[in-house]
Formats: C-alpha cells, structure tokens, sequence
C-alpha cells in the first residue's frame, strides 16, 4: 500500500533534509507559542451529527478538530498542510484504515518529482509518517505523525496532513474505522 507522508517538493533532497519544509522565519529565533490562539468551531456548521465522531481540518488555519460520537471530547490540534494548492484536496471522506506502525513508499507522483527519494522506509524514527496513521477513502491521503516537527504549523506536504506524534497518538486512539472528515 502506498502513502503520501508530509514531504515537501525538492530536486534533490533527503525526504527527511531541511529542505522538504517551507521556512517562513528563522526558525532558530525564539518565538512564544500560544495554542489558544487557534479558533475553537462547533461542528454543526460543517457535519450533520457526530456519528463515528468527526474531524475538521482546516487547511487555511493549518488546525486539525476532533470531535467525539457523544460530543464529551473536543480536541484541536496544529498541523501541517499540503505544500501547494494542486497538492490540496478538498471535501468529505473518511478513515477506513488505522495502521499503529506505518511504512511509506512514496506515490508515483512524489517519485516523478523527486527520482532520488527511497522506494520504501519502515517504521522508525526515520519514516515520514511518524507513529501512527489514519488512511482517509481518497488515495495516498493520510493524517499521520511526524518526526520532523519543524513541518507542523506549515506548509510542509505532499497532501497529507501531519500531527506531532503525540497528538496523532491521541487521534488514533479517539478515532475509529468510519469517522467522518471534512477538509476544508
């Protein structure tokens, strides 16, 4: 099975260098993050019920949402977001795979554009997408983790949508086989 991690687009590079991720600052500065600062959403605007729970990922606010069945947990986490707009998909799908130690191949796209990329990495601390993965019915989609955590909060993928670790632990652990995903 193939999987679309959160690489970048290069000519060149390692799929774990520096240069698969947008830099929008230098990210050796000191900077005060404030997760409150995401917009929390109440999911009736974007879901009919919660049925097999629901989650939201906004590609603008680079924010992934989950809510549960019963609407007792709300959870909002950053993400990392496809690098461009031709790598953006949009709209309704679903998990249908939960895989607790992913490998990645690279899609015969991400292959086309970057010939020098490994055809398979195993799971560990070298694999794209990170401890756990959530596969979504669109082909190559993925909500994964991520080692790399310089990638969360930008503009970072090849379409997927990347977790810290531990909050992709989380999800994976919330989520179930026929939760519900909007992307918007």
């Amino acid at each position: 099975m193939l999987a679309a991690p959160a690489l970048a687009q290069s000519t060149g590079a390692d799929v774990n260098s520096q240069a698969t991720t947008e830099t929008e600052r230098d990210v050796t500065e000191v900077v005060r993050r404030n997760i409150s600062s995401f917009r929390t959403l109440d999911w009736q605007g974007y879901f009919d019920n919660t049925r097999n729970g629901a989650i939201l990922v906004d590609i603008d606010s680079r924010a992934v949402h989950y809510w549960s069945e019963d609407q007792s947990i709300y959870k909002l986490y950053p993400s990392s977001v496809p690098l461009t707009q031709e790598l953006t998909r949009r709209g309704r799908t679903q998990v249908i795979l939960k895989d607790p130690n992913p490998s990645w191949r690279p899609t015969p796209s991400m292959l086309e554009r970057n010939p020098e990329w490994p055809p398979f990495i195993g799971p560990g601390p070298d694999n794209p997408l990170g401890t756990r993965s959530l596969h979504l019915s669109w082909q190559y989609y993925r909500i994964h983790g991520t080692h790399d955590t310089r990638k969360i909060g930008r503009r970072s993928s090849n379409g997927c949508v990347g977790l810290y670790n531990e909050h992709i632990e989380e999800l994976y652990e919330m989520a179930k086989v026929g939760t519900q995903v909007l992307l918007i």
